[in-house]
């Protein structure tokens, strides 16, 4: 098949909203000279969820779309109004999709039921507004919190259900160039056993719009299930398909019976796994173009008497029947995603938005360098970035937990004279002993 039409593993990277910063406010109205604070908080950032859907085959949408950004928190108002929260992103992707942290290789989750959701990243808090920081010492604070930013990785797609419908049958019963009439896929064809060695996959387009993915799975031969012919691995294929289209040879080009070889296959598919038998299955008796037409009307009637199934007899080479297959197979995949659609997915539970906690005991680094002295450390900016220190409360508690946790007899032990400057984030003060 043509490379853009089929992806089966993606990365995409995936960032939450922020969230919105806290309002530094006061009330202002008429005969109010001193109205208390009434900033408001801001809303939470939007998460990014992922939901599996049955009517998607592929994951060809995110190979022109890698970036996934949800909407971020509106920051907070006067008179205590609330910022609106960002509205989470749902990314719709394939049944059997599983979702693994691209850095860790840790699987997140297995979308095996449709409508069924996770959250990849969760969106930052909003900050709150400066009515909270209001004390019976400090009534008018001009101290708000920062919203929070959303969290944001790399993720891993891989589509583990591979194709709606798979191809079944012996080797050169025709399943080759049956996916070559049907769909895009051009298939190595040869009068050979074993001419395909991998599952070739198609997309398979109707007039009426609708599209599903068909696979050509290798041939089986007897001893399959025990890995004779690499059938074990094969067999593994036929697991990921809904629709099973069995293909038979019903000239018996090369002397088999093919009655027999319809035996073969349905055994050696129980001893792999006895729930294969389960799926929908098609049979369809191909090189119809090879027999004159009492015979074909003779085998036909035989084999439907012995299979007890429905038969629809094709050409690949001449494409007789083929557009009538194709509907055929379109029914049943149908039905299939129907049924998916119909299974209860597990219930989604929303996480709470992301919070860095704040310790009020750390530990921090002083870097003496040509223009002064730096203080860094992972809490250092986490408080930064929780409080915009612009404000004066905000920055009168910011040195002052750092005076708590020694930043004066630690500068002085780094060498720290009258004068000197020091840099915390991209703030600059002047050191004073």
């Amino acid at each position: 098949m043509q490379k853009e039409d089929f992806v089966d593993r993606v990365l995409i990277h995936v960032k939450a909203g922020d969230g919105g910063n806290g309002a530094v406010s006061f009330r202002r109205e008429k005969y109010v000279p001193k109205g208390g604070p009434d900033g408001g908080d801001g809303g939470d950032g939007g998460f990014v969820i992922l939901r599996a859907d049955a009517s998607l085959s592929t994951l060809l949408k995110f190979k022109y779309q890698k970036k996934f950004v949800a909407q971020d928190g509106q920051h907070g108002r006067g008179k205590k109004q609330a910022g609106k929260s960002g509205e989470d992103l749902i990314i719709d992707v394939p049944v059997g999709t599983v979702v693994k942290d691209a850095k860790s290789g840790e699987i997140i989750a297995d979308l095996d039921r449709h409508g069924m959701m996770v959250c990849v990243v969760r969106g930052g808090k909003g900050g709150r507004g400066n009515v909270h920081f209001a004390t019976s010492t400090l009534r008018a604070p001009r101290i708000a919190e920062s919203g929070e930013r959303g969290e944001e990785r790399w993720l891993e797609l891989e589509l583990k259900l591979l194709a709606d419908a798979g191809l079944i049958g012996f080797p050169n019963v025709g399943k080759s160039s049956l996916i070559a009439a049907m769909s895009n896929a051009r298939p190595k064809i040869a009068d050979y056993p074993f001419t395909t060695l991998i599952p070739n996959l198609g997309v398979v387009r109707l007039n009426s719009g609708m599209e599903y993915v068909l696979a050509d799975i290798p041939g089986l031969i007897e001893g399959a299930h025990k890995g004779s012919g690499l059938g074990n691995l094969f067999l593994r294929h036929i697991e990921r398909c809904s629709v099973l289209v069995h293909v038979i040879d019903i000239a018996c080009v090369e002397g088999r019976n093919f009655l027999k070889d319809y035996d073969t296959i349905m055994e050696e598919l129980s001893k792999y796994n006895i729930e294969l038998l389960k799926k929908p299955q098609i049979l369809v008796a191909n090189k119809i173009d090879l027999l004159e037409e009492d015979e074909l009307e003779k085998r036909l009637e035989k084999l439907k008497q012995y299979t007890n199934r429905e038969i629809v007899p094709v050409s690949a080479l001449t494409r007789q029947n083929i557009d009538i297959l194709k509907e055929k197979i379109a029914q049943f995949v149908g039905e299939s995603k129907l049924k998916l659609k119909m299974l209860p997915a597990p219930p989604f539970e929303k996480p709470k938005p992301f919070k860095t906690k704040l310790e009020l005991k750390f530990d921090f680094e002083i870097v003496k360098t040509k223009e002064g002295f730096v203080v860094k450390g992972e809490q250092v900016e986490a408080w930064l970035n929780r409080y915009s220190i612009e404000h004066r409360d905000a920055l009168v508690r910011f040195l002052e937990l750092l005076e708590k946790n020694g930043l004066s007899e630690r500068l002085k032990q780094a060498g720290a004279k009258d004068g000197d400057t020091v840099w915390i984030g991209s703030y600059d003060f002047e050191y004073h002993e």
